[in-house]
């Protein structure tokens, strides 16, 4: 069981680092793109030497028991590492971060020294490894080294996603940066865990079930955190845009076909044929723009009083404001489009059919695609029926 969890988790950590690795050879000179794509490959090797099979195999290939658990732990100093490094970035510290990698470096060699001089047996403990070697000093040297560098990196990571997070309110980085401090906090549960399962066994009141039981899955945990952390930025705005790209496809289309000048002679790239998750900003970008065309190639179309009577109709259907904006400009639409399959051209015709919002750039997908939820409903229909009734009447 714990072979198929950290295995599919290793998986799953790889293809993330292999993610941010193309967006950073992209752009190589982003030097924390860079050292989040290391320490994302750090968090990977962990659940992948966290496997007991594959623990077991490494010890078998190497010929050294437990030698695993020294590769397990390095790559978890790879993560501090980059944490520290990122804090001294972030701050703007006058410490050079050669001078922290050196030190770790350093702290880190003095723990696997005494890790090869402190094991007493040949014995593998891919899961009690702390508790087995509790009395023996080289490995208790190892492993204190190891969790003061782990907590230190994970504390002043955790600080700053935190209070970096408050700057960027509402942002795919921010929510990122908030899912990271969790795994950080969540770390130093792991740390408190394992120093109060050493504290223990020392007083010869050994407590497993917290070192063996309760610290791993602790640390699984955060790890998860930490990648989701670091996959939320990259990956919530595709997500994103996925969705508005399914809520506007339809409308999309409906008004495209009634209005093919509008398309663009510039096609999807080639590979997105094949693969539904390409380019989907561009993808979202560029059916925005077409169904803002539609909207004003079919102003001429639309009578002046179809905003306001969508808009009374909207108030007295208990709308809010985001939703009776949209509802008033699928109505308008609509009558744009029909007016213009039929030849009509009301005098005088309207100057916009595109509400005033105030919203942003980034929110005016969104806007779209609530009016393309409402662009089929029974209330717009009652517009519509409205409008070719005072139609009617003028015409006789």
């Amino acid at each position: 069981m714990f072979d198929v969890v950290y295995l599919c988790f290793g998986a799953a950590a790889w293809a993330i680092v292999a993610y941010k690795a193309r967006a950073w050879f992209r752009d190589r000179q982003n030097a924390d793109l860079g050292l989040t794509c290391v320490m994302t490959a750090g968090v990977a090797n962990v659940f992948l030497l966290s496997a007991p099979s594959v623990y077991r195999w490494f010890d078998r290939l190497v010929g050294v028991a437990n030698l695993a658990m020294v590769l397990l732990y390095s790559s978890v100093m790879v993560f501090a590492t980059g944490a520290l490094v990122l804090m001294l970035r972030w701050t703007g510290s006058a410490v050079r971060p050669r001078t922290v990698v050196a030190a770790v470096g350093a702290a880190w060699s003095v723990a696997v020294i005494g890790f090869a001089v402190g094991r007493p047996d040949a014995v593998e403990h891919p899961r009690d490894f702390s508790t087995a070697y509790a009395d023996a000093p080289g490995v208790v040297i190892f492993l204190a080294l190891y969790l003061a560098i782990f907590g230190a990196g994970l504390a002043g990571l955790g600080v700053l996603c935190r209070r970096y997070a408050s700057t960027l309110r509402g942002s795919w980085l921010a929510r990122g940066l908030r899912v990271l401090a969790t795994g950080c906090w969540l770390g130093l549960a792991y740390c408190a865990c394992k120093v109060i399962g050493l504290l223990f066994s020392w007083a010869g009141r050994g407590l497993p079930w917290l070192s063996n039981g309760v610290a791993p899955l602790t640390a699984s945990v955060a790890a998860l955190l930490v990648l989701a952390g670091f996959a939320i930025p990259a990956l919530g705005p595709r997500a994103s845009a996925w969705r508005r790209l399914r809520r506007l496809d339809p409308l999309w289309r409906e008004v495209t076909a009634q209005a093919p000048e509008v398309a663009m002679p510039i096609g999807r790239p080639r590979w997105a044929g094949w693969w539904p998750f390409a380019d989907l900003e561009w993808r979202a970008n560029r059916q925005m723009a077409e169904i803002r065309d539609v909207q004003r190639g079919v102003r001429r179309h639309v009578e002046p009083e179809a905003l306001e009577i969508a808009r009374v109709k909207g108030r007295a259907a208990g709308l809010g404001d985001w939703q009776l904006v949209a509802f008033m400009e699928a109505a308008a639409l609509r009558r744009g489009l029909l007016n213009q399959a039929a030849g009509r051209v009301p005098v005088p015709g309207a100057d916009s059919v595109v509400v005033e919002t105030g919203a942003g750039p980034g929110q005016e997908h969104e806007h779209l695609a609530r009016v393309a939820d409402v662009y089929h409903r029974p209330l717009v229909d009652e517009v519509l029926e409205e409008l070719g009734e005072r139609s009617a009447a003028q015409r006789q």
